[in-house]
């Protein structure tokens, strides 16, 4: 297992962000979707991340970015077939992260029947906070995420609803892609999603543990 020390840059050198769509019914409720059987999975770019201090980039062909605010988890060592049971030991820490999401390009994409590759994996779509160390979060499925907009609270839920626990999800994604050190899982989001415009101050937390801000912008041309 790595350090912690030595992840705490992890975004910089880890090689996957592997999400996890419909997570929470009542979010894939807000958006019409069916409530999912099994893991919804995509992936984001590693030039997704983005860390406090720069701004979250609109991307230039939507007009309706979306905030979605997840826990992350930190893989501390590589695995494949990973068993249910021993799959916490696989675990280095969490961060807090933003999904954020082209909406209106992934209503493109669903009805053409392509990739969410343009509406979620697009440069800065995944504004990250610093590293949370295992040992700070007793209990990743007892936290309180929420996410203001401008001061205004707009998603606020607890990681006790998610459909799928974070051990189903290392075992299942194991299965099909071998996980290893600095990858991050994005355990999906809570209801509350709505759109963000440029000037816009995002601000987030998992409360008693970390928050983070961030502002949004129009990309330089």
């Amino acid at each position: 297992m790595a350090s912690s020390k030595n992840l705490i840059r992890f975004w910089e050198w880890g090689k996957k962000i592997i999400c996890v769509g419909r997570n929470y019914a009542e979010h894939a409720k807000e958006l019409k979707n069916a409530v999912p059987t099994e893991p919804v999975l995509f992936l984001k770019s590693p030039s997704a991340y983005v860390k406090e201090g720069f701004p979250v980039l609109m991307p230039y062909y939507s007009s309706d970015l979306h905030h979605e605010v997840e826990l992350g988890v930190v893989i501390g060592k590589r695995g494949k077939n990973i068993d249910q049971t021993r799959a916490m030991e696989y675990v280095e820490g969490y961060a807090l992260c933003l999904d954020m999401t082209a909406r209106d390009t992934q209503d493109q994409c669903k009805k053409k029947g392509l990739p969410w590759t343009l509406a979620k994996a697009f440069d800065t779509s995944c504004p990250i906070s610093d590293f949370i160390p295992k040992d700070k979060i007793q209990d990743p499925h007892n936290l309180t995420l929420w996410l203001k907009v401008n001061g205004i609270l707009r998603q606020e839920g607890k990681t006790s609803s998610m459909i799928f626990p974070i051990p189903f999800l290392i075992s299942y994604i194991s299965k099909i892609i071998t996980l290893e050190e600095g990858d991050i899982i994005l355990t999906g989001t809570p209801e509350g999603v709505a759109s963000v415009r440029e000037h816009d101050e995002m601000e987030a937390g998992i409360d008693n543990i970390i928050s983070m801000k961030f502002k949004v912008q129009k990309p330089a041309l």
